[in-house]
């Protein structure tokens, strides 16, 4: 997917109230002198990382919420990789948001507001 589409669905899901979403680069950098820098949360973490603030039950004092939130970006049919879709599942075991985003109408099917 071009980064014009991936910025497209990065502003949507930043316009729904109580979202905050950042790009989640992952990889290795090598120096010349051949040290290595990994970046990113973690191999196979989603490539949009935030949260979506909802309200809890009057049993947890009316208090406020951040809920992890994980959107894996993918074009068209491109598969998503099993780490990527084991990154998912733990998530979502856990209690947060998380899934896979192929246009940015998928926005919507992720995160209601």
């Amino acid at each position: 997917m071009n980064e014009k589409n991936k910025n497209a669905i990065m502003l949507k899901l930043n316009k729904k109230r109580g979202v905050r979403i950042f790009r989640n680069n992952v990889g290795v950098a090598i120096y010349s002198d051949g040290r290595r820098v990994r970046y990113g949360l973690c191999p196979g973490s989603s490539d949009l990382i935030g949260w979506k603030s909802v309200d809890v039950t009057p049993d947890m004092i009316g208090k406020k919420v951040a809920v992890f939130l994980a959107v894996e970006i993918k074009a068209g049919k491109t598969t998503v990789k099993e780490h990527q879709d084991n990154f998912i599942d733990v998530v979502r075991e856990f209690g947060g948001i998380a899934g896979v985003v192929r246009d940015i109408e998928d926005v919507d099917k992720i995160v209601k507001d």
